[in-house]
């Protein structure tokens, strides 16, 4: 495959730092926030949501995956069409289209409007993520102070995540489950007025791959759809999702202009990132998920009492992000990466412990290390990838592996969901036990990471 197959990165002026870097990286940031917060704010809502719009667990489940699948699909040629529009005008684009959908949600009047919302929701994430990465790249020309800006990027998707469940369940508590989404909009105007101090990127030609995005689509939703449903149907959209996945591959391989140039899994960083960021979205979002609901429907905590079950867990998370940055720029990205997994799996174990008698103080803390471990290989994991490849790929590299950890996070949910609606006496371990079992794998690939030592 030819270098030019490789060059869909919205990355404008290549390692050129910006001359007022703050506003990008802060616009960046509270994009990436919005992003994250509408997960985790979503799940302490669900029970209240399926409620008031007579939901199921399997409408509930397409309440959090119509966002996810949605994000991951797009996020795949996100980058491209960054490129032809530059990266400042798509990212001010998904935060308006995302504010929009917020509102639309909030004022759902059923089910079919919220999933609708939700799906145009995760599109315009899915334009807003790669382009944020590209601002902030395109701010910091230094590897080290690019570093550490990622790692402020992540931290702020961390402060999200941690104020999430407790905002969410305040919310669901005090108003309603609508009130979740209308929280967007003063983010959204905030982060647009950000926007307009950040130089203007340049527009660069850049093909986007309807093919590949198309099949890429059809294999993400049925292989969902089959998770989500299941019964006779499920082995139809599976034989789909089968198909569309190899047509894809088919497409990807033989395209001039692939959306996912498959040479850039022959770098062995990019693979390894790409295997430990999809486990840690499946521990991660998927206990936060079962956790959620388990927190509401068995222990009978209010939506506010679940959210606060998870503030130890979610609290420690954006300063373990920066620490791992350190860690890292001292003694290589491999430690960090290692170690984080290492401690999140001692985490899932521990959480076999618990059961509707365990102490809600024990509850809560048992949650704490899956967080630390998750949030302190995350960091290292994305650096590691952006750094492994060319200035000009960053943003094809950025938008694939995001698009992996969502469709990981959305399939997680998908089996995770379908586990709870049998009962939470044989999910709680099941989801625990695949969730420790993908970590400790892709703990062993980790060592194969370059052992490298940077400076003090």
């Amino acid at each position: 495959m030819s270098s030019t197959a490789l060059t869909k990165a919205p990355v404008v002026r290549r390692d050129a730092p910006s001359a007022s870097p703050g506003p990008a990286l802060a616009a960046a940031m509270l994009g990436f926030a919005l992003i994250t917060l509408d997960t985790s704010v979503v799940n302490v809502a669900l029970p209240a949501i399926g409620a008031d719009l007579r939901a199921g667990m399997t409408g509930l489940q397409w309440v959090v995956d119509a966002y996810t699948l949605a994000f991951a699909a797009l996020l795949l040629s996100s980058g491209a069409l960054a490129d032809r529009v530059g990266a400042s005008r798509a990212y001010g684009a998904g935060i308006v289209v995302f504010t929009l959908a917020s509102a639309a949600c909030g004022l759902a009047p059923g089910l079919p409007g919220l999933l609708v919302a939700r799906t145009v929701q995760g599109a315009a994430a899915a334009v807003m993520l790669p382009a944020s990465l590209a601002l902030v790249r395109e701010a910091y020309g230094d590897p080290g102070r690019r570093a550490r800006a990622v790692s402020l990027w992540a931290a702020g998707g961390t402060v999200a995540v941690a104020l999430g469940p407790v905002a969410g369940g305040a919310l669901t508590t005090a108003w309603s489950w609508r009130g979740i989404f209308f929280i967007n909009l003063p983010l959204g105007l905030l982060a647009l007025a950000l926007l307009t101090r950040v130089a203007r990127s340049e527009r660069r030609s850049a093909p986007l791959d309807l093919p590949g995005q198309l099949t890429a689509m059809a294999a993400l939703g049925a292989l969902t759809f089959a998770a989500i449903e299941g019964g006779a149907e499920a082995w139809w959209a599976l034989g789909v999702a089968l198909v569309s996945f190899a047509a894809f591959l088919l497409i990807e391989a033989r395209r001039r202009h692939p959306m996912v140039p498959l040479g850039l899994f022959r770098n062995t960083t990019v693979a390894v990132a790409v295997l430990a960021g999809s486990a840690n979205s499946v521990a991660f979002y998927g206990m936060v998920f079962v956790f959620g609901l388990f927190f509401q429907q068995v222990l009978g905590l209010s939506a506010l009492g679940a959210g606060l079950m998870f503030l130890p867990m979610t609290g420690l998370l954006a300063g373990v992000n920066i620490l791992s940055a350190r860690v890292a720029a001292r003694y290589g990205a491999r430690l960090p990466i290692v170690l984080g997994q290492v401690v999140a799996v001692a985490g899932l174990l521990g959480l076999l412990t618990v059961d509707a008698d365990s102490s809600r103080v024990a509850q809560a803390l048992l949650l704490v290390p899956l967080a630390l471990g998750a949030g302190f290989s995350l960091p290292p994991l994305i650096a590691a990838m952006m750094e492994a490849v060319p200035a000009e790929r960053a943003g094809t590299a950025a938008g694939l592996l995001n698009a992996i950890r969502q469709t990981a996070g959305a399939l997680a949910i998908a089996v995770f969901g379908s586990l709870a609606a049998r009962g939470f006496d044989t999910a709680l371990p099941t989801t625990l036990l695949i969730s420790a079992g993908l970590l400790t794998l892709t703990t062993l690939v980790s060592l194969r990471l370059p052992r490298r030592r940077g400076t003090r």
